[in-house]
């Protein structure tokens, strides 16, 4: 298995930090997972703003030359790792811009007749680590599970994606947040994980 990680945060003296090198601790003692990748949308100064003009058209975005090489990332890898923050309800502008200038009309997905476009990702899988500041329950309870819904539904459903996992962390700000628990989880996860 080949795996990618798209690691969204701007700190790396940070807890979503501490959540990567889990990640990849837990990867690199997995006999399954035979390379592995990283993407650190902040360290690598990805550029999130989407821009059309007369030179650079919405329906050309799948042969972008700017982003021919993470789009090459996206099709080596068979599992899609996500680490981001829950900043109002929602991942970071930074991860979002990825998703809408990488998760393009011809790359991604291609429209066709009826209601749902031909997936272009199929027989990928995503594993989504979140932190926020707030309860763990908040998005289900208070955002009628938008988080979810908007990545799972709205995104990777849409271009072929169906086994998506997540792990949305809260309290992490807290004293009480058990953040070496779940830590540790996801190193486990990752040690253990068969696809």
């Amino acid at each position: 298995m080949k795996m990618l990680v798209v690691f969204t945060y701007p700190n790396h003296d940070s807890l979503n930090y501490a959540f990567l090198q889990k990640v990849l601790k837990g990867s690199n003692e997995n006999t399954k997972i035979k390379e592995i990748q990283v993407l650190d949308l902040y360290e690598e100064g990805f550029n999130p703003l989407l821009v059309f003009n007369d030179q650079k058209r919405r329906r050309d975005m799948h042969t972008d030359p700017h982003t021919e090489k993470y789009r090459k990332q996206l099709m080596w890898a068979d599992k899609i790792v996500f680490i981001y923050p829950i900043w109002w309800g929602r991942p970071p502008a930074m991860l979002l811009g990825y998703i809408d200038q990488l998760f393009a009309s011809n790359f991604a997905y291609r429209d066709r007749k009826g209601l749902f476009p031909e997936g272009l990702l199929k027989g990928k899988s995503v594993v989504c680590v979140s932190t926020m500041k707030g309860p763990t329950h908040y998005p289900f309870l208070w955002l009628n599970n938008a988080h979810k819904i908007l990545m799972k539904r709205a995104l990777f459903n849409f271009v072929g994606i169906k086994k998506v996992k997540f792990f949305e962390f809260g309290n992490m700000e807290s004293p009480k947040g058990n953040q070496v628990k779940k830590l540790e989880k996801i190193y486990r996860y990752f040690k253990e994980v068969a696809c």
